[in-house]
């Protein structure tokens, strides 16, 4: 027989009521030192691309304790993200709330390294594009940049 007061625990409450579509605009990606603010796609096909930041869909969204993870083509939306140093801030606003990153770190890649999807413990936003920046055509190297979720006091 079971016992009237034993009850499962309620869910963590997620940010996101939904999870977003492809194509859907999820909010916006703020880059003081850059003077920049873009929308955040969900989604990094062609066609996501062309119209701002994508978030890819294998990540969580913006906020959540996990790496999130952002791409943008280098001509276009990332352009200048070289120039980005650690401690700079990137701000993420969403439904959910608006989240600040500081970037704590900026490596190259070869595009094949899966280190860029691992997760995390803690809320991380790892942004990717390609590299090098200022060679048209195909890059076989990516240039990544973390930051973590800064708590708010």
């Amino acid at each position: 027989e079971s016992d009237p007061y034993f009850v499962l625990p309620a869910p963590d409450k997620t940010l996101y009521p939904a999870y977003p579509e492809e194509g859907d605009n999820i909010g916006s990606l703020t880059i003081p030192a850059l003077k920049r603010k873009l929308s955040i796609i969900q989604g990094t096909g062609v066609k996501e691309l062309k119209k701002g930041v994508g978030h890819f869909t294998q990540s969580v969204l913006p906020g959540e304790e996990d790496n999130c993870i952002l791409s943008g083509h280098r001509e276009t939306v990332f352009r200048k993200i070289g120039n980005l140093k650690i401690g700079d801030l990137l701000i993420v606003e969403t439904s959910a709330d608006t989240f600040t990153y500081e970037v704590n770190g900026m490596r190259i890649v070869h595009e094949d390294d899966k280190t860029v999807i691992v997760p995390t413990d803690h809320a991380v936003l790892t942004m990717t594009t390609c590299y090098p920046f200022n060679t048209p055509g195909y890059s076989p190297d990516r240039y990544i940049i973390t930051a973590d979720l800064m708590i708010s006091k």
